[in-house]
């Protein structure tokens, strides 16, 4: 990732085109479509050009297509489809044009170009977001809960304590609210990937001395479009870490999401970063994963999806975070898989054989 950012820095810092507002994640796919549409118009005003196009065309559009499966937060895909489509202005002021140039071709080229300096303008943005991010001295977020942990005693053997490891959707929920007396530990935190969860597994769960661990993560690794394969690896390694200190896992399932409440709000529309196949194959290894090793498979997938398949919208109100009816339904499920995990509280003891009397 270093030597990327150090190789596309000199372009990012001189957008080109005229001066806008910046895209956000939905706006800078809609402007990838619109340009395509653009290419392709263009070849009909011009049909030298459109031929010269066709390479660069068929890059973006490919480019695209990765885009929605992998998910929007890949910097180097952005890359790819922003120098393509520079490579296409740049021929389009030296193809000879037909004599008259019709206008509506100028005015397809003049659209372009301007989407380009968008579009550069928002690639600009997210290498600054990286740049900062690997500056950060604590990218992880270690001390978020350093007094809490510090202030917790040691657990009680007859009330065995769990720590909840996740992300937003386990920040955001008040567990002494839904298993009122248990020792039940929050330590999720918003916005973060399986590897950040990776780097404080030690300081929030291990030192902790929990009976077992519920582990919910992995959507937002989709959201940012991190290669399964990297998810899997962090994931991994977390359970390596449990299982070295004892500590029982309970792996949940990605939650599904939804598309349901963009009217209120467009960024809500969740699953072109979230693509449902791409939760389901990675639900499909949990799962997997749990059955090799034995961990037991928390799958709140099927109690949360609607008959579409998605998050069903009574569920949430953002199309990914459960409301509070949402955690009314995983909360009976969270507690009989960690019941599972734990076993019985007081296994019956063997009855020991009776002496005969003489």
């Amino acid at each position: 990732m270093c030597t990327f950012l150090a190789a596309v820095l000199p372009l990012a810092a001189q957008p080109q085109g005229a001066a806008s507002a910046v895209p956000d994640d939905q706006q800078v796919m809609v402007l990838y479509e619109r340009c395509l549409q653009l290419i392709e118009a263009s070849g009909v005003a011009s049909p030298e050009l459109g031929r010269a196009g066709v390479p660069l065309a068929e890059n973006m559009r490919q480019t695209l297509e990765s885009l929605k499966f992998l998910g929007i937060r890949n910097p180097q895909l952005h890359y790819r489809f922003m120098t393509n489509l520079r490579a296409f202005v740049l021929i389009s002021d030296t193809v000879p044009k037909p004599v008259p140039f019709p206008e509506i071709g100028r005015q397809q080229l003049a659209e372009l170009r301007d989407n380009l300096g968008r579009i550069e303008l928002y690639f600009q943005q997210q290498i600054a977001s990286l740049q900062a991010e690997l500056r950060s001295p604590d990218r992880d977020e270690t001390a978020r809960y350093r007094d809490a942990n510090a202030s917790l005693t040691a657990p009680d053997p007859k009330n065995p304590r769990v720590v909840f490891l996740g992300d937003s959707i386990t920040d955001f929920w008040r567990l002494n609210e839904y298993f009122s007396g248990k020792d039940y530990v929050n330590r999720g935190i918003s916005g973060q990937i399986t590897s950040q969860m990776l780097a404080r597994f030690q300081a929030d769960v291990v030192q902790l001395k929990p009976a077992a661990v519920v582990i919910l993560a992995g959507t937002n690794d989709i959201g940012r479009g991190v290669n399964p394969a990297v998810i899997q690896n962090n994931l991994t390694m977390i359970c390596d870490l449990a299982d070295l200190h004892k500590i029982k896992v309970i792996l949940a399932s990605i939650l599904p999401v939804s598309d349901h409440h963009k009217k209120v709000n467009p960024m809500w529309e969740r699953t072109k970063l979230r693509p449902p196949a791409a939760i389901l194959e990675m639900n499909k290894w949990l799962q997997a994963l749990c059955e090799k090793r034995g961990y037991t498979y928390l799958d709140y997938y099927p109690i949360m999806a609607g008959a579409d398949g998605q998050l069903a919208p009574n569920l949430a109100d953002d199309g990914l975070h459960p409301n509070p009816s949402g955690y009314r339904i995983m909360a009976p499920i969270a507690t009989a898989a960690i019941e599972k995990a734990l076993g019985p509280s007081n296994p019956a003891q063997p009855a020991g054989r009776k002496r005969r009397l003489f």
